[in-house]
């Protein structure tokens, strides 16, 4: 049987915008060019300095992904988990039915990664809540060969496979190449996923489209089980990411995520109460929502 490449169906390009207190993102999914992409809700290639952030804030319904890339963030949520990720570190927590929590550069300099919504099924929006930390030692790393260099935070690239557990059926796989190099990911064909473009240029996809940094590259549906990439610049660096569509209906207003406007208004409610998860979080503030004030 012939196997068969992805191709690049669309190519947005991150805007920027103001998120949080003052901080800068590059938002693609998310944004008014790309709604959402199933099972995907946000991405945002985050830039952000001291005294920027994100102070406490509440979710539900969703998993947040984050995978610093340069600098160092603080979080800490109202259960009392806290802690500090570094460049290369992850932090896949699972919001679920209810976490309120703040993110907030941990010094003066530059802070600068990824954050991704990764929407839960209806069978998953009110599980508890639950955290996946991993220090770059122990994201999974694979050298297909000279030049090129992976990191596995979820699902699985040439034999290497990530611990990461997903609810949502999920791949994270980030890639750095050098240039005139080529690498193959791949994909499970009823994923439906995306390429996001860090730094340097490379043709992507059978049909080579060639894109440079900020950009989303959505992947074809055209059931194909692969991705190819050859590298046109030494400091081509990407990520590419997809999932399994879970296909229910999505509503969201702010930082909830449902299924009906009815949850949305539940969610609402129990968070101004106090309830169903949300026990105390009207009353919680982070010690380090002020570090910066």
């Amino acid at each position: 049987m012939a196997r068969i490449a992805r191709n690049i169906a669309r190519s947005v390009l991150s805007r920027e915008q103001m998120d949080g207190e003052g901080a800068r993102v590059y938002r693609s999914i998310g944004s008014h060019a790309l709604r959402n992409l199933d099972p995907f809700l946000m991405l945002d290639e985050f830039d952000v300095k001291a005294p920027a952030g994100f102070p406490d804030h509440p979710h539900r319904g969703f998993e947040t992904v984050t995978y610093m890339l340069e600098g160092e963030f603080m979080h800490e949520d109202f259960k009392g988990h806290k802690g500090r990720i570094g460049p290369g570190d992850l932090q896949w927590m699972s919001a679920a039915k209810g976490i309120v929590h703040a993110e907030i550069p941990a010094n003066d300099s530059r802070a600068h990664g990824l954050q991704l919504w990764v929407n839960l099924a209806a069978k998953d929006k009110m599980a508890e809540p639950n955290y996946q930390e991993l220090p770059k030692e122990k994201v999974v790393h694979v050298s297909p060969e000279p030049g090129v260099d992976v990191n596995v935070i979820a699902g699985e690239s040439h034999g290497a496979q990530s611990p990461v557990l997903t609810r949502t059926p999920t791949m994270f796989i980030d890639v750095k190449m050098r240039k005139g190099k080529t690498f193959e990911q791949q994909i499970p064909t009823d994923y439906a996923g995306f390429i996001y473009t860090i730094s340097g240029s490379a043709n992507f996809g059978g049909s080579k489209h060639i894109s440079e940094a900020h950009h989303t590259l959505v992947l074809s549906e055209n059931q194909g089980d692969h991705i190819p990439v050859e590298s046109l610049s030494d400091d081509c660096h990407f990520v590419i990411i997809a999932g399994r569509p879970i296909r229910e209906p999505i509503v969201q207003y702010g930082p909830f995520v449902m299924n009906t406007q009815q949850e949305i208004y539940q969610a609402f409610a129990d968070y101004d109460r106090g309830r169903n998860g949300f026990e105390g979080a009207r009353e919680w503030q982070s010690s380090i929502r002020d570090k910066w004030h």
